[in-house]
């Protein structure tokens, strides 16, 4: 099996991350190391999007009612989390918040 990303938090993710509930942290960050240790860029219809560029992250990994938004390093096989937002009525922001 490959070997698997490495997983960096921005200073804002983990502000977010910080900000929830136990419950919904354990969700979050559970959902991150399933779907992002091996294959972050793997699109699918309903759980990771590759955004159209130009756009402040280049993917979307949609868990529940979170987002969280990330980058890739393919040369150092890191994963760079941007943020994890809450999803509300509002459109997706076009620069990061």
């Amino acid at each position: 099996m490959a070997e698997p990303f490495v997983i960096r938090y921005s200073t804002e993710a983990a502000n977010d991350i910080r900000a929830m509930r136990m419950f919904d942290r354990r969700k979050v960050l559970d959902g991150i190391s399933d779907y992002l240790n091996h294959e972050p860029t793997r699109v699918s219809k309903s759980r990771i999007k590759l955004m159209v560029q130009p756009f402040w992250s280049q993917y979307r990994l949609r868990l529940d009612e979170f987002r969280i938004y990330y980058d890739i390093d393919n040369a150092s096989h890191r994963v760079n989390i941007l943020r994890v937002l809450l999803k509300t009525t509002n459109p997706t922001p076009r620069e990061s918040p």
